[in-house]
């Protein structure tokens, strides 16, 4: 049986870590990010913020022949005032690519938003261990897949053998930016979002750079994805500028092209795929903004509406 004499403790850094563009080292552990610091000095908007903190397609990556693994966290529960709990985000642990065990915690910092309001606040939670056990006794891959919609602060990896780097995987890297769809809105796993599943089917290393309500155009998010290695690169492009009433017609095309030039600065030759919004059947005839439709709220489920005019589509606002 494994005691507490056995345990190897590998700091966590960016040798072990895919799928994220920064590590940041705060007073309890190591919080992964999405897009680089440079970049987060410039967000002012919260939700944007909160997305590329939340760790979708990141997990942790070493070569072991540890039969046990312990992860210490900091999850951060997101309540919504009004709507319906949330489920517990999920943890996965793969052994040389094939799933192998599912955890998650229970507690964590609390940050609760009350859409009505305009507010969110904080409220600091417990240090939680995750624990996966019964793996086999013999040189092997493991990745940690982070949740994909609950920011995670890293605070200690222990296993009862030693880690090492891994190999490298000789797989093309992927990078992606999308909306919540990339980022996982409908999924409830982390290797269940759609650019996971893409990445495992093709044989890619994954950099999802989805982000829920911010797929907006901007230009550091463009720059963060011309000063990133990829093999290949796609963008999906259009739904939530229409969500936020961002801008009109005008404006858009320029700004999609401003975007995808930033992309060939850093990526001349790479392949590059863009795809536009999927259906959205509140949008498809009438523009933004989009807000929260209370009345489903109260029912117990969460909703949105959108509030333009479409009257307004002559004039150029988007749909």
């Amino acid at each position: 049986m494994t005691t507490r004499h056995d345990w190897t403790t590998t700091p966590i850094s960016t040798d072990i870590l895919r799928g994220a563009l920064d590590l940041e080292q705060t007073e309890r552990g190591v919080l992964p990010h999405r897009l680089p610091a440079r970049a987060r000095r410039q967000i002012t908007d919260g939700q944007l913020a909160m997305a590329e903190s939340q760790p979708s397609g990141v997990r942790l990556a070493f070569r072991t022949r540890a039969t046990a693994v312990e992860l210490d966290v900091v999850a951060t529960k997101r309540v919504y005032v009004g709507a319906p709990p949330r489920p517990d985000g999920v943890y996965e642990l793969l052994v040389d690519d094939r799933l192998a065990g599912r955890a998650g915690v229970h507690a964590g910092d609390t940050l609760t938003i009350d859409m009505s309001a305009g507010t969110a606040q904080t409220r600091p939670g417990p240090i939680e261990t995750l624990r996966f056990t019964g793996l086999p006794d013999d040189e092997k891959d493991i990745e940690i897949w982070l949740p994909h919609d609950e920011t995670t602060l890293l605070v200690a990896l222990r296993t009862d053998a030693p880690v090492r780097t891994p190999r490298p995987s000789g797989r093309p890297v992927w990078l992606h930016h999308g909306s919540s769809i990339s980022h996982g809105s409908n999924a409830t796993t982390p290797t269940g979002t759609w650019p996971a599943l893409a990445a495992a089917s093709g044989g890619a290393e994954l950099i999802n750079l989805g982000f829920g309500g911010g797929a907006l155009l901007d230009p550091f998010t463009a720059r963060a994805m011309r000063d990133t290695p990829a093999d290949l690169l796609s963008v999906k492009i259009g739904i939530n500028i229409v969500n936020a009433d961002l801008m009109r017609l005008r404006a858009f095309g320029p700004a999609v092209h401003g975007f995808l030039d930033t992309l060939r600065d850093g990526h001349p030759t790479a392949p590059l795929l863009v795809i536009s919004p999927i259906c959205c059947p509140i949008h498809e005839n009438t523009p933004g903004p989009l807000a929260p439709d209370f009345t489903a709220m109260s029912e117990g489920r969460v909703g949105f509406t959108a509030t333009g005019d479409p009257a307004e589509v002559a004039a150029g606002k988007l749909t």
